[in-house]
């Protein structure tokens, strides 16, 4: 059925526009692992090591898979201009997302015309970087990165959302409806770009304080943004923060080569691609940081909830944590370790923000460099110890045990003082989902069993997911049964504002949303 157009709440919106940079971010995680893999196998230390790697067949693969490894990296602002209006709309989510495309192009050409009309391009090609102008796609402009890209494609959704079913009289009746919606996003793209030249200094000035503010923090800095991530994941508002370091001035600027390359993530891409020493400034920001609580802390959390989990329930409780200490080490996704504990004892989480943030403070003063997004077993061999000595991955291994007896320690004392009810010190439930149709189309589904738990197919407004998380618009959060979604599996129910919902699934949450798809 059809649903009515609804104005979203605050956090409803900032929800899905925090799901919508996943989409960008994903690509740029997957084409980063073929550039470290690529500059790892090319680079003078492991050519030294192999003569073998020196021959025609590995240079022409390795080489290949670092050029198209430069691919997110080198078009990363349009990449969310198309994204973020693809993730917002409900329909016509492809003239969305051209029109994203469309929008993008119209500002830098809107921003090219003012400043050749108010003669501010220099003549000295030398001066362009101080000034903040390059070339995008062609055009000569104001290089605004990819907060240029969030603001217009935040603007082209809101324009979708509003035009996509306009009615024009009949003499132009042929560029209505979703037609339209490219059409419009280029005229107020256009002219936004009229402005930017002037308005930008104000923004970039902005932006570069809030990166120095974090930088003067000194050896704080990666505690203050580790901590920070942590605690904005119940609200799933994590992923902004994370863009804006990774991305823009506030996770630092230095020149690379002839580039000045803003962002933690950018800069680290940019030097590993082109072969330059890897920056600790940068790599404090990225997946070094994770992995003290990743790979050792986590998984001793399941350790310690484990033994002190009734003995009964521990063979039925087993899978359970074995899978999420494989999508914490293996995948870098944490959630399906954190709900357990989550709501349970919020100062237990606290507790683990915390770590997480000393864990990033330590190994950057120990002048660990790995960079790349994700903390995982992959990340620490592709650009840890592939990339050589000098990023001195082998701390990791130093620091990681230190790290899993704290956790392991703090929690299980607190468990067991508190009586903490974690999985296993309960009466278990099974979930009410039948064995012989747990995605099916029957009326015992886990799809449809779920959805009767939303509050039924009316009360669903949207459905997404991102990569654990079920994200809902919905209609009354009166009708929904946080207890029976547990029931059937969700790890967590996180209530975001009047009608945003979050339903902690999994990795695999992908298949369930699809189910539930169908029956809407």
């Amino acid at each position: 059925m059809q649903k009515q157009p609804h104005k979203s709440n605050f956090w409803g919106y900032f929800q899905s526009l925090g799901k919508t940079f996943m989409l960008p971010v994903s690509l740029l995680a997957a084409m980063g692992l073929l550039l470290g893999i690529g500059s790892a196998f090319t680079s003078s230390d492991m050519l030294a090591r192999f003569p073998l790697l020196s021959s025609l067949p590995m240079r022409y693969l390795f080489g290949y898979m670092s050029q198209i490894g430069g691919l997110a990296f080198s078009n990363l602002s349009i990449m969310f201009a198309i994204a973020i209006p693809l993730g917002l709309s409900r329909q016509e989510k492809g003239v969305a997302a051209f029109a994203g495309f469309v929008g993008f192009m119209a500002m830098h050409l809107g921003t090219n015309f003012a400043l050749q009309f108010h003669q501010m391009i220099p003549s000295d090609p030398t001066l362009y970087r101080s000034l903040g102008q390059s070339t995008i796609m062609g055009i000569h402009t104001i290089d605004t990165g990819v907060l240029g890209g969030i603001m217009v494609g935040a603007i082209v959704a809101r324009l979708h959302t509003r035009f996509y079913t306009i009615k024009l009289p009949d003499a132009f009746a042929f560029f209505g409806g979703p037609r339209f919606v490219p059409i419009i996003s280029a005229l107020v793209a256009s002219v936004m770009g009229l402005i930017v030249p002037f308005i930008w200094p104000f923004f970039s000035n902005a932006i570069v304080a809030l990166g120095g503010l974090i930088q003067k923090s000194g050896i704080f800095a990666p505690m203050v943004f580790f901590t920070s991530e942590r605690l904005l994941i119940p609200i799933g508002l994590h992923h902004i923060l994370v863009a804006m370091v990774r991305f823009t001035e506030i996770g630092g600027s230095e020149l690379v080569g002839d580039q000045m390359v803003h962002g933690a993530l950018n800069i680290f891409y940019a030097q590993i691609r082109d072969g330059y020493e890897i920056s600790a400034s940068a790599t404090q920001f990225l997946s070094q940081g994770k992995m003290p609580s990743f790979l050792f802390g986590l998984p001793a959390v399941t350790l310690a909830m484990y033994h002190t989990a009734f003995k009964e329930n521990r063979p039925v409780i087993k899978s359970l944590f074995l899978s999420g200490v494989i999508a914490s080490v293996v995948g870098g996704i944490t959630e399906p370790i954190e709900f357990l504990f989550l709501f349970i004892s919020p100062m237990l989480f606290l507790f683990h923000a915390i770590m997480t943030g000393l864990g990033a403070m330590v190994v950057a003063l120990l002048g660990i460099r790995i960079g790349n997004t994700d903390g995982n077993l992959i990340d620490l061999v592709i650009y840890g110890v592939l990339q050589g000595n000098d990023t001195r991955w082998w701390l990791i291994l130093v620091i990681g045990p230190i790290w899993g007896v704290l956790y392991y320690v703090v929690f299980r004392m607190v468990i067991r003082k508190k009586n903490l009810k974690t999985p296993g010190r309960e009466i278990i439930e099974s979930p009410e989902a039948t064995q012989d149709d747990p995605l099916g189309d029957g009326a015992n589904s886990r799809a449809q069993l779920y959805l009767n738990a939303l509050g039924g197919r009316e009360n669903i407004l949207s459905l997404d997911n991102c990569i654990t998380r079920l994200r809902l618009e919905i209609h009354d959060a009166k009708l929904v049964d946080d207890a029976q979604l547990k029931r059937l599996g969700a790890t967590g129910v996180i209530h975001v504002g009047d009608q945003a919902l979050q339903v902690i699934i999994g990795p695999q949450v992908h298949l369930l949303r699809q189910e539930i798809d169908k029956l809407l």
